[in-house]
């Protein structure tokens, strides 16, 4: 027998015994039955009842979002739902998340989940304000996700806007503002430090040292000081709904305004947004209704996680010596500050430049005159409208035509400048602006049936939908030499040489997709539930064998407690089992990636010196290029303890076939783009856990809900012969990741480090099988290699896998007390078993600044045998081969918010024409616990997860808001 079904029978058959034990206090007939509205989860195109639902289905509702003053909507998931991994991409003020649903499902261009927002698939919901939404809910598994087709294996999160309700009209306000700062500062070296560590890497590799009194300096230039500072948050939002038996509606209007903490001038994020949603009943068999949402963004930001220059990475390896703002020549070499371009303060005294560091390392506050006034914005227009007819009793007929219209651009001002003399702009000023337009459509049409026959519950639903992708177009315009240096004056106005003027436009490759889909819903009695889908979509984005793919699903629950064996009692009072199984697609690839097109760059001489021009292939053609496939098995058990508990445990298997990916061939071939096939396998296998308690005591109520998620992420393979595929790499150390079978994706490898050598004797000893010295350049002091393959020589063969940079547990505990007008609500979310590689300082610059563990380098025998001795020459590759010593543990646990809440008495808010006036204080990222040394540990940049290049941090923040209804 499957070992899944024993552990199954077995887990029925232990609580069935507690129950029955449990059941001798209480009798059935004794016990108080609880009246309660039964919850509703939205499932796609419908709704079910929660209690016979049989999909992993998470689901996040109005009164927990509205406590949470995220800048960017999808944040609001991130330690909410069990399985949904969300990672911050960074502090940035409009800084979206990274979301894996159950893992990372495919190593192809694309594991973002599908956003389905009232009906219409879009490609995020940056756009969407976040007081406008009344639940979220993430279809997890296959069974509840196959609804959803070729485009669901990432996952699939329903996002529901609020509605209006029939009755008085209301008018609400909802707003805060908040005061930010940064939660952490790295411990970087003070100049007298610095010119300490720099003399010692001199006098190691043999040569004179640099600084003859490093005490002179005294604390130097504080880089973070200057770069960090105060930031504002606010938001604002007024809405108003209501409505009659014959129509209801609901109309918003936001504010949100958010400046950075990392050079607030050019790190900041605006938003508007309006929305209007109306239902209208016309007679008792139609129904007609529309939403529409309008969304402008505003925003510049720095180089958020980037070791190539911006003020952070500035910041980090600037040397300490160098001065911010040079008031006395005579303490600077004066030949450096000649140039006419130089950046200046209001007081007309030079920006400093570093002797010592430089490249794309510049003092941040000239680099931040160079940025002022650059910008991107959007507009975007979202809506759709709906007819709903019933006939025949049973027959719900509906027809939805939805449309997404997005504007989007930036603009930039290069003035000339001399920031240092490897980082200059001093020939030729510009003025440079980007806009472009995209509209997407889409029509679906359903028939849904739905009786009830005796004991039977029937719901069957058929539909079909057509959708048109990327319809648009844009340019871009540059103009050159303008006769104004700053951005307040620069403008496309200026009449200049047709030499000055650089344009250049393009169209989007427009691309569609058609698909029939149908459900049907079946229970007995509540008891039996059986819920299997069916869904056929055709996309042009695939070859011309495979436009079409077919995407199955089945899923069973038993409500168990409603048996009549089951007998009532006070421990588990209600148990439902469920599991699925399900097909899904991904189409995350581009367009015509199955084609291969002539493009120019094989030009040839006709015997003579005539050159012809010819064109050549640009890849392989590959007409059966399909769908990645992804099956899904998920068992469950849903329960009720204790009349105040509930528990929720999912064990799930996914699995991932034909992933669509760029092959590797050889250059002889003459193709210039990698061809794409279906190459490749990948595994994910988790345990999911929810548990939640809820109890009132008069004018006391408490309620605590935690999750918790394991996931075991596993590449099973890559094509035939192919040992790995490197993955993300750091500047001269090359790929640091790797894709490896067997292995988690992107692993960290590296080289494994066995300790330092103290003495030559332990040099000279370290030999292999043959006598010969692994290391015989090597010092006192430098890193003893690790053999790992027992060849005899270190060399790459000797990389292993250091570590996963993808979590394997994430979890998140809410507590909400409430005490008689009083609400206190505390959140608090982390993730475990991962590494992060800490890249914050540039390997080429010898002169850049350290963190404050270079203190306990190498210094002599005994001293240390964790940290490598200083040199400049490093002929060890002490610094510059990644090894176990860049890693360290990215475990934490963040409170990320705790919320004060008192409500007015309804005496005092009446009194001003209010029906509820509530005010509070937040207090957001308060502590991290965490042995991470950088200054965050939770770090995303796609798929790249766990690599640190001077990440912005998120911010430590301070709010006063209040909720006013009228």
């Amino acid at each position: 027998m499957n070992v899944t079904i024993q552990r199954s029978l077995g887990l029925i058959a232990v609580l069935y015994f507690t129950a029955n034990f449990s059941a001798q206090e209480v009798k059935k007939d004794t016990v108080k039955k609880e009246t309660a509205i039964e919850e509703v989860v939205m499932i796609g195109y419908g709704t079910q009842k929660k209690s016979n639902v049989t999909g992993a289905i998470a689901s996040i509702k109005e009164e927990d979002i509205a406590k949470i003053p995220a800048g960017k909507p999808e944040q609001v998931l991130q330690g909410r739902a069990a399985g949904v991994n969300v990672i911050t991409n960074s502090g940035q003020p409009g800084a979206s998340a990274t979301i894996r649903v159950r893992g990372i499902t495919s190593y192809s261009s694309n594991n973002d989940p599908l956003w389905v927002v009232d009906g219409i698939v879009v490609d995020g919901i940056g756009w969407l304000s976040q007081s406008d939404i009344e639940s979220m809910e993430v279809l997890k598994d296959g069974a509840s996700s196959a609804i959803y087709g070729v485009s669901a294996a990432r996952g699939v999160i329903l996002v529901t806007t609020k509605k209006g309700k029939k009755g008085r009209l209301n008018l609400n306000y909802n707003g805060f503002y908040g005061v930010s700062n940064a939660a952490r500062k790295l411990d970087l070296l003070n100049a007298t430090q610095y010119a300490t560590i720099i003399n010692e890497g001199f006098s190691n590799d043999g040569n004179p040292l640099r600084f003859q009194n490093p005490a002179a300096f005294g604390a130097g230039t504080d880089w973070q000081d200057i770069i960090f500072s105060s930031a504002d948050r606010q938001n604002h939002e007024v809405s108003v709904q209501g409505g009659s038996d014959k129509s209801t509606f609901y109309g918003s209007f936001g504010y949100y305004d958010q400046s950075g903490i990392v050079m607030r001038d050019i790190s900041y994020y605006k938003r508007l947004t309006a929305r209007i949603n109306s239902t209208h009943k016309v007679t008792d068999w139609l129904t007609l209704g529309q939403t529409f949402a309008y969304t402008n963004q505003k925003n510049q930001g720095i180089n958020a996680n980037g070791e190539f220059g911006g003020p952070l990475s500035s910041a980090v390896n600037l040397d300490p010596i160098t001065q911010a703002v040079v008031t006395d020549m005579s303490t600077v070499d004066p030949n450096m500050y000649t140039n006419p371009y130089i950046v200046r303060d209001p007081n007309g005294n030079p920006y400093g430049i570093s002797p010592y560091v430089n490249q794309e390392m510049t003092n941040p506050l000239a680099f931040k005159y160079t940025q002022l006034g650059n910008k991107n914005w959007s507009d975007d227009f979202i809506g759709n409208v709906f007819a709903e007819i019933k006939f025949l009793n049973h027959f719900t007929f509906k027809s939805s035509l939805n449309g997404k219209k997005a504007n989007w651009g930036n603009q930039s001002f290069t003035p000339l400048y001399y920031l240092s003399p490897t980082y200059s702009n001093i020939n030729n000023n510009s003025l440079s602006r980007t806009t472009q337009t995209k509209f997407e459509w889409s029509m679906e049409n359903t028939l849904t049936y739905q009786n009830k026959f005796g004991d039977h519950n029937l719901n069957v639903m058929v539909g079909t939908g057509y959708y048109d992708y990327n319809i648009g177009y844009g340019q871009t315009v540059t103009h050159t030499n303008l006769p104004v240096n700053n951005y307040q004056d620069a403008s496309f106005n200026f009449s200049l040489p047709t030499e000055n003027r650089i344009s250049n436009a393009w169209d989007n490759v427009e691309w569609n997709k058609a698909s029939y889909f149908g459900r049907l819903i079946y229970d007995y009695k509540n008891k039996y539930l059986f819920t299997g889908t069916l869904r056929y979509d055709g996309s042009s984005l695939f070859g011309p064998n495979n436009h079409w793919g077919l995407f199955p699903s089945f899923s069973l629950g038993w409500n168990v407690d409603k048996e009549n064996f089951w007998p009532e009692n006070s421990v588990i009072n209600t148990l439902k089992l469920r599991g699925g199984y399900g097909t899904l697609g991904n189409d995350g690839i581009g367009t015509f990636r199955f084609a291969s097109f002539y493009v120019p760059g094989a030009n040839y001489t006709n015997g003579g010196n005539t050159v012809m021009i010819g064109y050549l292939p640009n890849t392989l053609a590959n007409p059966d290029l399909k769908w990645e496939t992804t099956t899904q098995t998920n068992i469950a058990a849903d329960m009720k303890l204790f009349k105040n508990f509930t528990l929720t445990v999912d064990l799930y298997k996914k699995t991932t076939n034909d992933i669509l990916r760029p092959v590797q061939i050889p250059g002889y071939v003459g193709a210039t783009v990698a061809p794409v096939a279906n190459i490749g396998d990948m595994e994910n296998r988790g345990v999911e856990v929810e548990l939640g308690y809820k109890k009132n005591w008069n004018d006391f109520s408490l309620s605590v809900n935690g999750n918790f998620a394991y996931n075991q992420n596993k590449v099973l393979s890559l094509e035939t012969g192919r040992l790995y595929e490197d993955g993300a790499g750091f500047q001269s150390m090359g790929p640091i990741q790797r894709i490896v079978p067997g292995e988690a994706y992107n692993s960290f490898y590296g080289f494994h480090t066995l300790g330092v050598f103290q003495n030559q004797a332990q040099i000279n000893a370290y030999t292999n099988a043959n006598g010969q010295m692994y290391q015989s350049n090597a010092k006192p002091g430098d890193f003893i290699w690790a053999d790992t393959n027992g060849d005899g020589v270190i060399s790459d063969l000797d990389k292993v896998n250091l570590g996963s940079s993808i979590p394997k547990y994430n979890f998140g505990a809410t507590v909400n007390l409430n005490y008689k007008n009083w609400d206190l609500s505390i959140f608090g979310q982390g993730a475990a078993g991962h590494k992060v590689f800490q890249g914050l300082r540039r390997l080429d610059m010898l002169d850049a600044n350290y963190q404050t563990k270079i203190l306990d380098r190498w210094t002599g025998e005994g001293s240390t045998n964790e940290n490598p001795r200083i040199t400049r020459n490093d002929p060890n590759r002490n610094y510059s081969r990644l090894s176990d010593w860049y890693l360290q543990k990215g475990d934490y646990f963040r409170i990320k918010l705790v919320t004060l809440g008192y409500t007015l008495p309804s005496t005092i808010s009446e009194n001003i024409g209010a029906s509820k006036v509530r005010f509070y204080v937040t207090g957001e990222n308060l502590f991290t616990f965490t042995k991470y040394t950088g200054y965050d540990p939770e770090i995303a940049a796609g798929d790249s997860f766990g690599i640190d290049r001077a990440f912005y941090p998120q911010a430590r923040t301070f709010m006063f808001g209040a909720n006013i209804t009228f």
